[in-house]
This record gives structure tokens, sequence and C-alpha cells, in this order.
């Protein structure tokens, strides 16, 4: 939870018209990937890089556990979904500021090593990646119409 409301509060995640808190939690490869297979999706946008500026690590999940078992699906039944646990890969964090890059170039190391590594995950490449909220603030890493 702690988490999820420091992710909240640096990306301003908060109803537009009732000013709610939104969830958040670390990125969950497994939902993505399932989306990516099911929707044929080849290109995503990765938004809000820099909110995660500063982590020492980032958490990734890559699979749950059910009822003491591991598996690498999320599941259909609502009771089964309630029940999962995620299970997380440990990713190193950067110091480095990516908030403003507007290339590949200008990001950290470790940020592209996290930025591959989710593109292995979910099995698709990161078309778009956004480093701040601000329209010029995004790097087009491959036009996802040319995929």
């Amino acid at each position: 939870a702690g988490v999820g409301k420091h992710l909240a509060s640096v990306g301003h995640e908060f109803g537009t018209v009732t000013g709610r808190p939104r969830r958040c939690g670390w990125f969950d490869a497994v939902l993505v990937r399932q989306a990516v297979r099911t929707c044929g999706i080849n290109g995503l946008a990765l938004t809000k890089l820099d909110i995660l500026d500063g982590f020492d690590s980032i958490e990734v999940c890559t699979g749950y556990k059910l009822d003491g078992k591991e598996i690498d699906y999320f599941p259909a039944g609502e009771g089964a979904q309630a029940r999962v646990e995620p299970i997380y890969e440990t990713i190193e964090g950067w110091k480095e500021p990516t908030a403003g890059a507007r290339s590949w170039a200008q990001l950290p190391a470790q940020a592209i090593k996290y930025v591959r590594r989710i593109e292995e995950l979910v099995g698709c490449p990161v078309a778009l990646l956004s480093t701040s909220p601000e329209r010029e603030d995004t790097i087009l890493v491959q036009n996802p119409f040319e995929a």
C-alpha cells in the first residue's frame, strides 16, 4: 500500500471529477502479456516512466500464486482472481532522472534495461515511452503502424 500511495502521489493519479486517489501498483507483466496475446497488440505505450526515478529497486509481477501453486496467467474466475497473490521480480532502479527525456539516448542505462525487460516479459515491443505529463516528453521508440 505504501508504494501504491507513493506512485499515485508522484504520478498525480487522482480522479478528474471526484478527486479520489486511483489504486496504483507495480507493473503486472502477466496481465499485459494476456492482453497482448488476446488482442493482437503489436506495440505498447509505456507512460510515466519518470515516476519510477529514484527507486533503489522496482518490482514487476511475473506470475501469481493460486492456492499454493504458481501460475503464469490471470485466472478467469472471480473467486480465483480474489485469491491470487502476485509473484514479483526485482529490477534494479535508477537515480538519474528520466523526467523530460525526449530520446532513447537521454535515458539512464538502467531505465533502458527496465523497458527491455518489460518487452521481454510481455512479448511485445514498447513503441512509445513518456517521461512526464508533457506531450513533448515522448519518445517514439518504434512506429507501431510499421511493426
